[in-house]
């Protein structure tokens, strides 16, 4: 059975244009790529936990931040590496520059024997359609898509 992650898409609107916020994945892999490299915040869940209630746990995980309000279900889509990410849409406004994110260790250098902590997420932004189209994951394009008929 393939991993599963739940994520939000959270929306805003200004002067009656839509825009998203996203996050920057941390750590070297992802240091210095930035066009494609955005997400939306989420990750993996478990067959006792609902997709929505995880979406928030992960949010609030990557940011310090729980947003509350009606979620709205994108779907489901498979990313190329073969997880199953569902992900719901909810309005909010949020100071990105107010974020906390967990941490995650790795060795760093590979190979060198030292372990680094690195946050999950190491920054993150609010971005009009045509910025959050070319900064995010190929694979999550199909979310914003949607938001954007949801939306009107």
């Amino acid at each position: 059975m393939p991993k599963r992650s739940a994520g939000l898409l959270l929306y805003r609107l200004t002067n009656g244009r839509p825009e998203v916020f996203l996050v920057h994945p941390g750590g070297p892999y992802w240091a210095k790529k930035d066009d494609g490299a955005w997400s939306i915040p989420k990750g993996e869940y478990t067959d006792d936990e609902e997709p929505l209630a995880a979406a928030r746990r992960e949010f609030e995980e990557e940011t310090g931040i729980r947003p509350e309000g009606e979620a709205t279900l994108l779907g489901t889509i498979r990313q190329p590496g073969g997880k199953l990410v569902t992900a719901f849409a909810v309005e909010g406004d949020i100071d990105p520059h107010a974020i906390r994110s967990n941490t995650f260790s790795m060795e760093w250098p590979p190979r060198s024997g030292r372990m680094r902590s690195f946050p999950e997420v190491d920054r993150a932004g609010w971005f009009g359609k045509e910025a959050a189209e070319r900064k995010i994951l190929r694979g999550q394009l199909p979310f914003l898509q949607a938001l954007w008929e949801h939306l009107g």
